[in-house]
């Protein structure tokens, strides 16, 4: 598999962002949701803001205050006893866990796919006490002309998943939670199998059990139930730590046969490295695989996918398939996005069976 990159990568980066308020600044736009509307590419960008950092660089955590309905930067001093903050997304105090940035969901808009123009105010800003840590990672599902978004919402309760709608990405409408923490990584089917609503999701088990995909369905697309598992992290494979859905999953036809294809992500151990592969998936049950990415379709490289804020990552929420070519946009070191073009043909002779 030889992705070609496209040569104004990264597409995006914080240079590209205003800050959506005083007191924070860009740090990462990254891991954006994509979908085609009235002619353009739009990605619903996730935008991390961090506090400035006051003296002696203080280690700070922005969170929006959901009963007062702003925001407030919680600081400490780098000598704060029982402080740890050697992952830079994170920082924990007497055993209370915080993140350095809180993420909202912005519009960015192309003719051309390449070179886009990013809307100045937020689409999606946390607003409810389940998103006061910020709202992340969206997903984009059109169905019978809406377009149905489900993305992170993450406070002190845990990571959840919630739900919002919108018919012109101007105005949106939130729905609630729809799978409770720890949970993330949801991607909606763009069609009804057997009459009802189906996603991918991953749940995150602590103690017992390892974070693995699995198939839900629902009537209503707030309701789900019938949970089956779909695929787990692979022993002495490129996806050996975790795994987890990435961009929507498609159509396709593989062998003479329809199917899905999704697109997910994984995690290497040692060194801990996130990387991209496929699934194939029953076009009547998904929770079946059928094959299954023997190699990375898309793996941390270049410099910007190698170093940055978090490196190493290579992260999709969102693809647009078009004949055999399908063009990735994905998050590289949490900090910027890029894009990349893969053959179809290319994803399905390098899978195997499971």
């Amino acid at each position: 598999m030889r992705p070609r990159r496209v040569d104004q990568n990264p597409i995006l980066t914080p240079a590209s962002i205003s800050a959506s308020h005083p007191d924070l600044h860009v740090v990462g736009v990254f891991n954006p949701a994509v979908t085609e509307h009235e002619g353009e590419v739009l990605l619903l960008l996730r935008v991390a803001e961090a506090a400035r950092a006051g003296a002696d660089g203080e280690i700070t955590a922005p969170v929006y205050d959901a009963e007062r309905g702003q925001l407030e930067v919680h600081r400490w001093p780098r000598g704060t006893k029982d402080l740890d903050a050697t992952d830079p997304r994170t920082v924990t105090v007497d055993g209370r866990t915080w993140l350095t940035s809180l993420s909202h969901l912005r519009i960015a808009r192309s003719r051309d796919g390449i070179h886009f123009e990013v809307e100045r105010t937020p689409a999606l800003f946390p607003a409810t006490p389940y998103e006061s840590f910020g709202v992340e990672d969206p997903r984009i599902t059109l169905l019978d002309g809406t377009y149905w978004i489900n993305y992170t919402a993450v406070s002190p309760l845990g990571i959840a998943t919630a739900l919002a709608s919108t018919t012109d990405f101007r105005t949106f409408h939130r729905h609630g939670i729809i799978f409770p923490p720890n949970n993330r990584d949801v991607t909606i089917f763009p069609d009804r199998i057997d009459g009802r609503y189906v996603a991918l999701h991953r749940p995150m088990p602590e103690g017992i059990g390892h974070p693995a995909m699995w198939a839900a369905s629902s009537a209503d697309l707030i309701s789900w139930g019938d949970h089956r598992l779909v695929a787990t992290a692979r022993e002495g494979s490129w996806d050996d730590a975790k795994i987890g859905g990435g961009a929507v999953p498609w159509r396709v036809r593989a062998d003479g046969r329809d199917a899905w294809l999704a697109v997910y992500h994984g995690v290497t151990r040692s060194p801990m490295t996130y990387a991209l592969g496929a699934l194939l998936l029953d076009a009547r049950d998904p929770s079946r695989v059928l094959a299954r990415s023997r190699e990375p379709i898309l793996s941390p490289e270049t410099p910007y996918e190698r170093e940055g804020f978090f490196g190493g990552v290579v992260f999709t929420c969102g693809l647009i398939a078009d004949g055999d070519r399908v063009r990735i946009y994905y998050g590289a070191a949490d900090g910027v996005t890029a894009a990349a073009d893969l053959s179809l043909e290319e994803i399905l002779a390098g899978m195997a069976s499971p």
